[in-house]
């Protein structure tokens, strides 16, 4: 995930300011290392959603809040269907991230188990090494089935994410001072039990191995192991599932420069090594009027390397409170990034981030800023829902 941003999502969390009484409305509660207010404003209540992270959600069902002082009358008009629309442009998805606790909230669920709107779902969280190999060895499926069987009672198809990452790694990972064969086994047996598990998925093998200047993040793998960690995971997926689509992901490398670069030139030492590459997935994190002007042209230079793209982490966030003006905007930069997609036939597909800003993470990371998906907080579908609908014209 990212910032238009140059640092990772778990280092943000951790240069957050921290109140010194009680979280606000969908603040951050809880979590692994948090030190913050543990306690929400009345109305909400501090809810469990990862090991590392806890939000201060409404404390019941029917609780709404609004994410602006002013009163905003812009909203969608279309009701196409996002997946309807996607697959008419020749696209095989248009899907949303989703997270175990929200599948509690009925209401939501009926909307993301619409498959005219999304057919396809990627767990936000209940793939992640931390999740299902908390121990060494230990394996649990149990969040991520649900996620699972949720996509398969629909219909719809599923994008594991992720085998290997820097962050939300257990302590056994991280601190283990294992050597680079020791490591590399570690890599391929994670990677095979997980997508071996969950056949049949696209998967996000690797994710956010750069830094912004297009060298390479450092972490325990990269540290450990060097760049071929990357080639070791992909092999270890590809040996589980011969089927699989499998991904290399990461966050600002939606236009042209350094990381992107950095990305392609990874994926052609891959396919030099001989090692599996599917695609390349684009997060698209993004904020409201600065969508890079070089999108299409940086999707174009990935799919010319003969690999799949996909846009996987969609959000453009805008600075509250919400204006009739900055969701036109939001309108306008949505369609840009879909048209980019839409103009390029290697582009298969884009997930937003979430499809409701009543579960984005962008206010609890990004200070003052948020509104960032096509549904409101409450259910509402906003401009940009025609944005996208006018991106896959």
């Amino acid at each position: 995930m990212a910032l238009k941003y140059s640092i990772s999502f778990a280092t943000l969390l951790a240069l957050l300011p921290l109140a010194t009484a009680q979280s606000g409305a969908w603040g951050q509660c809880g979590g692994d290392g948090w030190t913050g207010p543990t306690t929400c404003i009345a109305g909400y209540t501090c809810t469990y959603s990862n090991p590392w992270y806890s939000q201060c959600l409404p404390g019941t069902a029917s609780a709404t809040v609004s994410t602006t002082t002013s009163a905003p009358t812009s909203t969608a008009t279309s009701s196409a269907g996002l997946a309807v629309v996607a697959k008419a442009a020749g696209k095989l998805y248009f899907g949303s991230a989703t997270d175990n606790p929200e599948l509690s909230d009925a209401p939501y669920v009926a909307i993301l188990s619409d498959t005219k709107e999304f057919n396809q779902i990627t767990p936000g969280n209940s793939m992640k090494w931390d999740a299902t190999e908390p121990s060494r060895g230990t394996f649990r499926f149990a969040n991520g089935d649900a996620i699972v069987d949720l996509a398969k009672n629909n219909g719809q198809l599923l994008r594991g994410h992720t085998c290997v990452w820097h962050s939300q790694l257990p302590s056994w990972v991280t601190n283990g001072g294992f050597n680079n064969a020791t490591l590399q086994s570690i890599i391929q047996t994670h990677c095979s039990t997980v997508v071996d598990h969950y056949k049949g998925q696209i998967w996000d093998v690797v994710n956010e191995p750069f830094n912004e200047d297009g060298t390479w993040r450092t972490s325990v793998f990269y540290n450990t192991i060097g760049p071929e960690y990357v080639a070791v995971a992909l092999r270890a997926a590809r040996a589980a599932d011969p089927n699989a689509k499998l991904y290399v992901n990461d966050y600002n490398i939606d236009g042209t420069g350094a990381k992107s670069t950095a990305m392609v030139n990874l994926v052609k030492s891959l396919q030099a090594q001989g090692a599996p590459i599917d695609g390349v997935g684009i997060q698209g994190h993004l904020i409201v009027g600065q969508v890079p002007t070089t999108i299409q042209a940086n999707i174009e230079q990935f799919a010319a390397l003969g690999v799949e793209v996909a846009i996987t982490e969609l959000d453009i966030r805008m600075t509250l409170p919400v204006t009739d003006a900055l969701l036109q905007q939001q309108k306008r930069d949505y369609q840009t990034v879909i048209a980019a997609c839409n103009a390029v036939p290697k582009c298969v597909g884009v997930t937003i981030w979430d499809y409701t800003d009543k579960y984005s993470w962008v206010p609890s990371v990004f200070n003052g800023q948020g509104a960032a998906l096509p549904w409101d907080a409450n259910f509402n579908k906003k401009p940009a829902y025609d944005g996208i609908v006018a991106g896959f014209a």
